[in-house]
């Protein structure tokens, strides 16, 4: 018994001195957009992964007030603040590295996108928002 344990100790303390994450298939954290205008936070919301800006490039307007979802196809929603909304929702884990059937905001346009992300490697996120067929990918840099 106190072999096992011993062996346990060891594996761990070895995959750890490899370098090996337990974490590293994991897309919760905060990332950088392609366009490097905004970071957002991937997190849990159980039992999938949704996400929300936590920064700005730019936080205001040019009269100094923090920017508004004035593209929003909703307009009972065009007065509330970009910082801090939700821009990703539902994303299911489909596979160690794939997360999919989920939806991503575009606030530039003001629409709401069928949505997938890929984990590349635990720095890089692919993150697709497509309409019907037609996709379009962005790569996203973790930043924590």
């Amino acid at each position: 018994m106190l072999k096992r344990g011993l062996l346990a100790i060891v594996f761990v303390f070895g995959l750890t001195a490899l370098g090996v994450n337990a974490n590293a298939n994991e897309a919760k954290g905060v990332w950088l957009t392609e366009s490097k205008k905004a970071h957002v936070e991937i997190y849990d919301c159980a039992p999938k992964l949704c996400g929300k800006i936590v920064w700005l490039k730019e936080p205001n307007d040019k009269d100094g007030n923090p920017k508004v979802d004035v593209n929003n196809s909703d307009a009972s929603k065009r007065s509330e603040p970009l910082m801090g909304s939700n821009m990703i929702s539902g994303m299911a884990r489909a596979s160690s590295d794939l997360w999919k059937d989920g939806e991503i905001y575009n606030a530039e346009d003001g629409k709401t996108y069928a949505s997938k992300m890929e984990l590349e490697d635990e720095k890089t996120l692919k993150v697709s928002g497509c309409v019907f067929v037609f996709c379009k990918a962005q790569t996203w840099k973790r930043v924590e």
